[in-house]
């Protein structure tokens, strides 16, 4: 008799997924500590906050939660372009991404901490982490079989809580497993945002500088087949 092995692509591993969890986790509470208690990761707040400004005819305000919105859309765009215009290199198209993930984050660290406003260091801090954050939530969506995000959490919530709803109806234990790896990744999540905020509260705005090591990790392993 025959035994198969599923095979799955380095950037579905794991130790893939762990990392950039962490990184995802770490970021927002970069820049909820540091940055002006901002959640970059995500854009549902910000496009209630740009209704809210725009229907208190806060036009200034409004804007300095619309660029973020834009941030994000077009590391979408960023990450797809990349994807189906990759060359002949010997990086694989996500090595690619993680790169710039890397190149953008020590550029979010030399910029000084500051007061708020649409034209402060903080808001152009907060654009880049919301791009970067779009990049690696388009790039990498499955870890271990299951599809999931690496830079939020309700999504995660969602779906590892239907599947042990399922799981007490069917018993079927491949619901079970997959349950509790979102459950896992969320707690991941949970684990990046406790490092951050000893790590930014030691080191202020340079202690995103800290998310080059898994993101180095996270491109080394990649060359792996």
């Amino acid at each position: 008799m025959k035994h198969y092995t599923l095979q799955r692509p380095m950037s579905e591993t794991f130790p893939i997924g762990i990392l950039l969890t962490i990184v995802g986790g770490y970021f927002d509470a970069y820049t909820y500590i540091a940055r002006g208690g901002v959640f970059a990761n995500a854009q549902t707040g910000n496009i209630v906050l740009f209704g809210i400004r725009l229907a208190e005819g806060q036009f200034d305000k409004a804007l300095s939660y619309f660029i973020p919105i834009l941030a994000f859309v077009l590391g979408i765009f960023t990450a797809e372009l990349i994807h189906k215009t990759e060359t002949k290199t010997p990086l694989h198209w996500r090595q690619i991404i993680i790169a710039l993930e890397i190149l953008t984050v020590i550029v979010t660290a030399f910029l000084p901490a500051s007061s708020e406003g649409l034209y402060s260091y903080n808001m152009a801090a907060n654009v880049i982490i919301s791009y970067v954050c779009s990049l690696q939530v388009q790039t990498f969506r499955k870890i271990h079989g299951i599809t999931c995000a690496t830079t939020m959490c309700t999504g995660n919530l969602r779906s590892g809580s239907d599947l042990l709803i399922r799981y007490h109806t069917t018993k079927n234990k491949q619901d079970l497993r997959d349950g509790l790896k979102y459950y896992f990744i969320n707690v991941i999540f949970l684990l990046g945002a406790i490092i951050s905020v000893f790590l930014t509260h030691a080191f202020g705005s340079y202690s995103v500088l800290f998310c080059l090591f898994p993101l180095v990790v996270v491109f080394a392993l990649m060359f792996i087949k």
